[in-house]
């Protein structure tokens, strides 16, 4: 059995892909969205694989869950006055593209109806 692909994520993480990094801790990595779909999108991942989706996140590590809802809310402090739209697409159908745990962040003015993908 092989070894999946590390997710385009967990390569970022490891500064195999560049990204325009925001925020990083121990845990956490937030970035800008490289196909934005309002004037702040940023993604703020766990830097765990572990977690394919917020589902996953939330049974087993809710701590983790908090803390990217908290490094959310301090970006959107910082960059869109406090105000946000914190989006976690899981599943294919839902828009989820990349499984490994994540959450857009969007703030600015949206276009109406507009949803992160």
């Amino acid at each position: 059995m092989s070894t999946p692909e590390p997710s385009v994520f967990s390569r970022i993480v490891a500064r195999e892909i560049p990204a325009e990094i925001v925020f990083e801790s121990d845990d956490v990595i937030a970035i800008r969205d490289i196909a934005p779909k309002a004037p702040v999108h940023l993604l703020v991942i766990p830097k765990t694989e572990q977690y394919r989706d917020v589902a996953e996140l939330a049974a087993g590590d809710p701590a983790l869950l908090a803390e990217l809802v908290r490094v959310a809310q301090q970006l959107a402090d910082e960059q869109s006055d406090g105000e946000f739209r914190l989006v976690f697409n899981t599943g294919e159908r839902a828009g989820q593209t990349v499984f490994h745990v994540h959450a857009h962040v969007l703030g600015g003015h949206l276009p109406e109806g507009s949803l992160a993908d």
